[in-house]
């Protein structure tokens, strides 16, 4: 019985956070998971650390973004299904693909790609609708 209770109490909390995420973008609908795996030229811990920043200066304060984070691949994580052709990544969800389609016109999108696609020997994208698992 008390775990019924808790799993309701958390169920309705992780419905209520994907309710307000979405009436916050405007946008329902399931939520998008924009992940982008940057390869640099330059991929010193200085270059790497630069990219990162200039991620949370210019892409972080979208509308619509529920969660934002970036950083450096984890260099002690060289398991043969650990995938290594890749220096920083994004991972960034948005409340709704609308929100995602926004923040690609963005102004200050078109600003980070102006700032640090020199650096860039290959760049790729995974895009995912997602929800939350309720079941557990």
């Amino acid at each position: 019985m008390r775990y019924a209770a808790v799993t309701l109490v958390l169920v309705a909390l992780v419905a209520g956070g994907c309710a307000s995420s979405a009436a916050q973008s405007g946008t329902p609908g399931p939520a998008l998971a924009h992940n982008v795996y940057f390869a640099l030229n330059d991929n010193s811990q200085a270059a790497c650390e630069k990219l990162a920043a200039d991620c949370y200066k210019y892409l972080r304060d979208h509308p619509g973004v529920t969660f934002f984070a970036a950083g450096p691949i984890v260099e002690t994580h060289a398991r043969e299904v650990n995938v290594r052709d890749w220096d920083v990544g994004l991972h960034v969800v948005f409340a709704s693909k609308p929100d995602h389609d926004r923040y690609q016109q963005a102004p200050a999108h078109h600003q980070f790609i102006e700032a640090n696609s020199d650096n860039w020997k290959s760049v790729r994208v995974f895009d995912t609708f997602v929800q939350p698992d309720i079941t557990h």
